[in-house]
């Protein structure tokens, strides 16, 4: 088994909000990997005293044990019980209710001699290679399937001038709109404070024989392919199985480079955290 893991912030001067972990049991017939991508709040007042990096570290590391040690427990059970442990953590200091109280996006995977589990909630990403050379996603895509009204003011901010004041107050109308859609009905989901979440995420279980890799990769890596289009899913894995998850943040980091504003490839943020897990089973 060959597993490599690769995180780099995207600015130097703030804390890496991903997460990233390997658990290999001692039986030596399995494995489990997580992954966090946290999410980073608007300037101002979060209702937290710890911020996105603590949260992050608490919810996976709670995710880790509970996947590598209780093998009974399904992942979204997992999940569903980290998140309660990590809110009770801070419940007492926090106010846990507000909108945009640390969350985090989630990858999960757990293998066994038999079969391989696998859990996403919100737009980081795990793909699957399969015996054939066949890669396969496993997305959730609500973050992609805004409502028309919401894609329309994305598509209204892209067109206007970068740095006039109308792009700035469309930008501010249009994430308005995206937060309304936050943990709602009809949204898309994070793991926050509320553990019913986990039965939002997409999961599923493969026989083992059928998967011969993994790769979870947090957004600002999923940018080779979803930003950047450097290739598909299938060359993102290549590239992650011959040069290893420090090249593809390294060729995500050269294309954010040489588009520094993001008129060529739009995009929230300049840089973003990255960070790819890859296991060769």
């Amino acid at each position: 088994m060959r597993i490599e893991l690769s995180s780099e912030p995207g600015d130097p001067q703030r804390p890496n909000e991903d997460y990233a972990s390997v658990a290999l049991p001692a039986s030596g017939q399995g494995g489990v990997l997580v992954l966090l991508d946290g999410v980073t709040p608007p300037p101002g007042d979060d209702g937290c005293v710890h911020g996105v990096p603590w949260f992050t570290a608490r919810l996976g590391g709670a995710m880790l044990e509970l996947s590598a040690s209780l093998l009974d427990m399904t992942l979204p059970e997992v999940l569903s019980a980290a998140i309660t442990r990590t809110a009770e953590a801070h419940r007492s200091t926090c106010d846990l209710s507000h909108a945009r109280t640390p969350q985090a996006t989630v990858v999960a995977a757990r293998w066994s001699q038999e079969t391989v589990e696998h859990l996403v909630l919100s737009d980081s990403a795990l793909l699957v290679g399969c015996p054939d050379g066949s890669v396969r996603p496993v997305l959730d895509t609500r973050l992609d399937e805004l409502p028309p009204e919401v894609r329309a003011l994305r598509a209204t901010v892209r067109a206007l001038p970068h740095g006039s004041p109308e792009r700035a107050g469309a930008a501010a109308e249009y994430g308005r709109a995206v937060e309304a859609l936050r943990n709602a009905e009809g949204g898309f989901h994070t793991a926050a404070a509320d553990p019913s979440v986990a039965a939002r995420a997409v999961t599923g279980t493969m026989p083992r024989a059928e998967v011969t890799s993994l790769a979870a990769l947090t957004d600002g890596a999923t940018r080779w392919v979803e930003v950047f289009r450097e290739g598909s899913w299938a060359d993102c894995l290549t590239l992650l199985a011959k040069q290893g998850p420090r090249a593809l943040v390294e060729q995500v980091r050269t294309a954010e480079a040489a588009d520094p504003e993001g008129r060529a490839f739009p995009r929230g943020k300049s840089q973003d955290d990255a960070t790819a897990v890859f296991v060769s089973l």
